[in-house]
């Protein structure tokens, strides 16, 4: 079985004393790739460094509104100058966060959006965070146009889920899929095109049901996997390999492409 986590942030201080440990795990369990997005500007030559030293990992640069405080108008220059020089997967973490007092909604929209405009520039896809804000990421999205991505950690409704899937973005599933209390989520898993699927465990935060207020790990992606196709009624190996095929065409990842036949590209009608 081939997976691919399309979400975890493996630079994280949490994995500092056992990141190999962590990796292997992953392995083990049949994640061979891992998506990692950064959040903010001092991270990443870390965030660098901790995808140069394993195979499978692939990094993607940009600026969260979680951390608005650590951000600087330079830093969307810097941003350039990393994506021209590394040539990551993606831009991302970026977003809107309407859910944390105190974030500045102005200053969120200025960042966000000066990341879409690079993305677009470098046809790069975008990882993006979307917390009580899903309304004005659309509208920020078909604002900018001509992008592609996901939207991380999937808590919006239905109609904005196919909003976005007009919009040819993905949607990112974790952990909060296994906790039968998350209803609408389950719902819409249960339903929705697989076509627009991501697997993610958005490590070290949001566990799954199964290791509740414990770190979080890539290797748990397996987890995820079967809440999936138990809600589906699925095959696990076929939502393994389309999923796998959709983060592989999004981010364009040099992976076996005999091995992701059976997926579906991206933006294919809803």
């Amino acid at each position: 079985m081939l997976l691919i986590d399309s979400h975890c942030h493996l630079d994280a201080a949490e994995f500092d004393l056992d990141r190999n440990e962590v990796v292997a795990r992953a392995r083990e369990a049949g994640v061979r790739a891992q998506v990692v997005p950064a959040v903010q500007a001092d991270a990443w030559p870390k965030l660098r460094d901790v995808c140069g030293g394993s195979p499978g990992l692939y990094p993607a640069y940009g600026l969260h509104p979680m951390y608005l405080e650590a951000h600087r108008s330079v830093h969307l220059q810097d941003l350039r100058g990393w994506i021209e020089r590394e040539r990551p997967v993606a831009v991302g973490e970026c977003g809107l966060d309407y859910f944390v007092d105190g974030l500045d909604r102005e200053a969120q929209q200025a960042y966000f959006e000066g990341q879409l405009r690079l993305a677009r520039e470098f046809d790069l896809p975008v990882i993006v965070h979307a917390r009580r804000a899903v309304d004005a990421v659309i509208a920020s999205l078909r604002r900018i146009g001509g992008l592609r991505g996901v939207v991380h950690s999937w808590s919006g409704s239905e109609e904005q889920a196919r909003q976005l899937w007009r919009l040819d973005f993905l949607l990112g599933i974790g952990g909060p899929v296994t906790f039968d209390r998350a209803r609408r989520l389950r719902r819409l898993v249960a339903d929705m095109p697989l076509q627009h699927l991501l697997l993610e465990t958005d490590a070290p935060d949001q566990p799954d049901a199964g290791i509740r207020g414990q770190r979080n790990e890539p290797g748990r992606l397996a987890t995820v996997l079967q809440a999936v196709a138990a809600l589906r009624d699925a095959d696990p190996d076929e939502i393994a390999r389309t999923t796998s095929a959709n983060a592989a065409h999004l981010f364009g990842l040099p992976l076996p492409p005999a091995r992701l036949a059976a997926g579906t590209p991206t933006g294919a009608a809803a």
